[in-house]
């Protein structure tokens, strides 16, 4: 079979290997998604009148004889194939026929694209708000055994004023779900159905109805007009990966405190040896390596979140092929971002903040804006003029060694 665009003429193999890129390995995991795609639209083009029941029933059944190949992990796609829409409807032909090539009527690989990808994405959102909600979790484990721990609160990475285990790990948790905001609003611009758009100005003498294929696949609302798919490229996408980013920067910033407040100057913090390297030259070495890489690893997803961004910027309405490239930094964000929050997870439920060391290192400024605070409504007296007080006594002990 013949590439669905080829009308005849061959390809420079070079030219294959550039345009094809890495389609054939990344639509692995859009097979699945595609199917059900497929599915929903044979059924929508029999209830309209466009395949026969038999033809409808066939077609339905060999989609699933692909999804339990690529279940089983026999399904494959090769370079020559370019993409999972081609290889899908290859395979639909080898068991069919010329019934096979029927399930194309009304579609672009423009639209396939897109409704795979949606649907890959919603599914790819929910597995992300359960992990970011084991993690809160964790740090609410975290609160409840270790929470009574003192600990110096940090402006500047100089102690500032007295603080727990408990503001600390509420303070992240609060900043964490900060994020389920942007999650729900990448999962509203997604949950829209581009199929039927076919290459983005719909299908002129065909009556198709969209409203049952979004029906069939779960989605709010049908897109429309036709042009909007095409030109959305990319915009439900950074707002996933916008929000992906935004977890992972908390978490690399949770990290880098556990980082500090693990040295051994500060002291406050321990972490188990299943979660912490050793030094191939230094015997007393205990690093805190994975928090250092959850920290690396938020950096690394704000290339691929700008490489998003950046494909979609100054194009025209319409398709263009660079869209293609959205795929490979996007599904590496995702990959990256939900393997985080889990190592992350994993690695909050196994450090322990240090009883008593707050005592050890606590400088006695921590306690002075308190001590203006009693001023204040004790004496009555401006915050201002407590404050200058308790500056000139501090200025005082310090001279004298105090």
């Amino acid at each position: 079979m013949s590439r669905l665009w080829e009308k005849g003429q061959g390809l420079d193999e070079k030219i294959l290997q550039f345009t094809v890129g890495r389609d054939h390995e990344l639509d692995h995991r859009l097979i699945p998604y595609d199917v059900r795609a497929s599915q929903a639209h044979a059924k929508m083009l029999g209830e309209v009148g466009l395949l026969s029941p038999a033809d409808t029933e066939a077609i339905c059944n060999g989609l699933e004889e692909v999804l339990n190949q690529w279940r089983a992990g026999s399904f494959h796609i090769d370079l020559r194939q370019e993409d999972c829409h081609t290889a899908i409807e290859e395979e639909l032909v080898a068991q069919l026929g010329p019934v096979g090539e029927r399930v194309h009527l009304g579609r672009s690989r423009n639209d396939q694209v897109l409704v795979a990808l949606r649907l890959y994405l919603k599914d790819a959102i929910g597995h992300v708000q359960l992990l970011l909600q084991q993690c809160v979790l964790q740090l609410e484990k975290l609160s409840t055994k270790q929470g009574t721990i003192a600990i110096p609160g940090y402006t500047h990475l100089q102690q500032a004023m007295p603080s727990s285990v408990s503001d600390w790990a509420l303070g992240w948790r609060s900043v964490l779900l900060d994020s389920t905001v942007l999650l729900d609003a990448a999962l509203q611009t997604l949950d829209q159905n581009p199929l039927g758009s076919a290459a983005g100005y719909g299908t002129p003498g065909l009556k198709l109805d969209r409203a049952m294929t979004s029906d069939e696949l779960g989605f709010r609302e049908v897109q429309i007009p036709s042009t909007a798919c095409q030109s959305s490229r990319g915009k439900g996408e950074s707002f996933f990966a916008f929000a992906l980013l935004s977890v992972l920067t908390d978490l690399g910033r949770l990290s880098a405190d556990v980082c500090f407040l693990a040295t051994q100057e500060v002291g406050l913090v321990k972490l188990d040896e299943d979660v912490s390297t050793g030094s191939s030259i230094m015997p007393h070495k205990r690093n805190p390596d994975v928090f250092e890489l959850i920290r690396g690893h938020a950096s690394v997803a704000k290339g691929e979140f700008e490489a998003i961004l950046a494909i979609t910027s100054k194009l025209t309405s319409g398709y263009h092929r660079d869209y293609q490239l959205i795929k490979e930094p996007l599904f590496s964000l995702i990959d990256r971002g939900m393997k985080t929050i889990e190592i992350a997870t994993y690695a909050l439920g196994r450090i322990h903040f240090v009883p008593g060391r707050f005592e050890s290192i606590a400088d006695p400024g921590l306690f002075s804006a308190e001590e203006a605070f009693r001023m204040v409504q004790e004496e009555g007296i401006p915050f201002r003029e407590a404050y200058r007080r308790v500056a000139a006594r501090m200025k005082a002990r310090g001279a004298h060694g105090r």
